[in-house]
């Protein structure tokens, strides 16, 4: 690992970031943060947990085809992660964007749905799957990488697959005003890369939809 000094990047709820040197490259220290409510015993429990199945879980994803950021290196004890640091826009910037075309962003959302599918038919889930957590090192016209999979699973069950795709749902509802046509593209890649579950994982995210509205 490097040098604990590094420039902040971003804090979450659950993890920080600090922009680190590796071997002359840039690189990005995660490192998840105690939390004071709970006992130490469970708290260290949890984060070492968690950890580790955000590092299988990169692992896995880069062997289905889907990109994600490189790990470096691995601390367990410290609940550190040592990861590629990847250029790119988010897809939330490019939503945000009012200069992008439209025809661009119907693209990028394509290639998103294309990675997700190939990401589910290998039977992972994201988790946590926000626009923020889709970053496009090589342009909006090609394959996007996924980051932070740390509330993701393996061997992931129909809910959990559903759930991933509620929340692009939501969240392009919540960001664009164009958000039905760019769902639709969405699931056209989806769709590609996951022909044998796309619909019942699709189902499954209408019954989730339908849940959250009438609890």
């Amino acid at each position: 690992m490097p040098a604990e000094e590094g420039r902040p990047r971003a804090r979450g709820a659950e993890a920080s970031l600090r922009e680190v040197d590796w071997w002359g490259f840039p690189a990005l220290l995660k490192e998840r943060d105690p939390k004071g409510y709970r006992p130490k015993a469970l708290d260290d429990r949890l984060r070492r947990e968690r950890t580790r199945t955000e590092a299988r879980l990169l692992v896995e994803a880069r062997r289905l085809g889907v990109r994600t950021p490189i790990l470096y290196d691995l601390d367990l004890e410290k609940h550190r992660l040592l990861l590629e640091e990847l250029p790119g826009p988010t897809l939330r910037s490019m939503l945000e964007d009012p200069k992008l075309p439209p025809e661009t962003l119907e693209t990028a959302v394509a290639r998103f749905g294309e990675v997700l599918g190939r990401l589910h038919a290998g039977t992972v889930s994201h988790g946590d799957l926000t626009s923020s957590n889709v970053i496009y090192p090589d342009g909006p016209e090609k394959a996007p990488a996924l980051l932070d999979l740390s509330m993701g699973e393996r061997n992931a069950g129909l809910e959990e697959l559903g759930i991933d795709l509620h929340l692009v749902e939501e969240d392009l509802k919540g960001l664009h005003p164009r958000a039905e046509a760019l769902l639709k593209r969405f699931l056209e890649g989806y769709q590609s890369t996951n022909p044998e579950r796309a619909a019942e994982v699709r189902q499954r995210a209408r019954e989730i939809r339908g849940r959250v509205r009438y609890s």
